[in-house]
């Protein structure tokens, strides 16, 4: 082999090398699931003392649902840090939180900070939003049926949402600060996608479990976690 096309071997490595150098880390998804660690008791009923021609006689308790698996719905993931640049490019999707049959529908929505849930009521009464918060200005509006009440929230918290009216009635807005949340779904699946490589905390809330936190190292792969929570002493 000549010196000249050995010196050009050289070169054509050298740029292949800078190239990767150069080229950013590939981001994955954290993907998890959360589970209850504990004995799993029968769902509580809640009893309906007013308006039972629309909402029924009785509720399901839904401060804690744990399905198959002692999979738990309506738990929020968060990275407690994000990665540095994190933020909301595109305007956020709508977000919407209804009344059917006394229930709050869904019971935890998910909004960026300075986005805006859009309150409706689908039963034929009237209902009650009356917020608990301190970030962010408590509300307090009765909503007959039909009408579309949008509240904007600015900072980031979790805030509760109750209905004088019907006192089993409950609601969550949890008000994000980046993008990096994702709710748990009936088999306590969640998904935080496009995390670029490093070790993060992530912070798990469950109204009645509280707030747990637990690392996680994201590589070139997708990172799985499971992440069990504990009733309250």
């Amino acid at each position: 082999m000549s010196i000249a096309r050995s010196w050009l071997r050289l070169v054509v490595w050298a740029f292949v090398i800078a190239l990767a150098a150069a080229e950013p880390a590939r981001a994955a998804a954290i993907r998890g699931v959360v589970l209850f660690a504990g004995t799993v008791e029968e769902r509580k009923k809640l009893p309906v003392t007013i308006d039972q021609y629309v909402c029924g006689k009785e509720k399901d308790a839904e401060d804690l649902v744990v399905g198959q698996g002692r999979a738990i719905r309506n738990a929020v993931v968060w990275l407690q840090t994000p990665p540095d640049g994190a933020r909301v490019d595109v305007p956020p999707p709508k977000v919407e939180m209804d009344q059917k049959a006394c229930v709050f529908s869904p019971r935890v929505v998910l909004v960026p900070a300075g986005g805006t849930v859009e309150f409706l009521n689908s039963d034929r009464l009237l209902h009650n939003l009356h917020s608990v918060s301190k970030e962010n200005p408590s509300f307090n509006r009765t909503q007959p049926r039909g009408r579309v009440i949008p509240i904007t929230f600015a900072r980031p918290e979790i805030i509760r949402v109750n209905c004088d009216l019907h006192s089993w009635m409950r609601g969550w807005i949890v008000v994000a600060d980046h993008p990096f949340y994702a709710l748990s779904n009936e088999t306590g699946e969640f998904v935080l996608p496009n995390v670029p490589p490093g070790t993060y905390t992530l912070q798990i809330w469950q109204e009645s479990l509280g707030v747990t936190t637990q690392p996680v190292t994201v590589g070139a792969q997708d990172a799985r976690v499971t992440v069990e929570l504990k009733a309250r002493p």
